[in-house]
């Protein structure tokens, strides 16, 4: 049977602290209930996230319905989440290439086997 998830994968660096990359870690390894629910309520089925020196790497499978657009919209309007946001936003850093305003950037895949 085909798999219907859609699959995304994102990039974002923390700033370059060791004691700031322990402690992002240690927000991720307690991730707010209401934040797991919301990533849930908005079809996304799997997300991981990868760390190698202060690269973040994201992948997020989700259902076939789900948009981009509308996950930002309802997180947009979750206090819940803008309080994470804003939290976790202490210790990442954008990317050089990122457009303003973004911290994750949507990676473009060149390679599938």
């Amino acid at each position: 049977m085909k798999d219907h998830r859609k699959k995304f994968c994102f990039t974002l660096d923390l700033k370059d602290d060791k004691e700031a990359i322990e402690s992002y870690r240690l927000y991720h390894k307690n991730v707010w209930p209401e934040i797991l629910e919301q990533i849930k309520s908005t079809g996304v089925e799997v997300l991981e996230i990868y760390l190698v020196s202060n690269r973040l790497f994201m992948i997020m499978e989700t259902s076939a319905e789900f948009t981009l657009k509308a996950k930002q919209q309802k997180d947009a309007t979750d206090p819940k989440v803008q309080e994470w946001e804003a939290l976790m936003s202490n210790y990442q850093q954008a990317l050089p290439f990122a457009k303003k305003g973004e911290k994750w950037v949507l990676m473009e895949q060149i390679f599938s086997l």
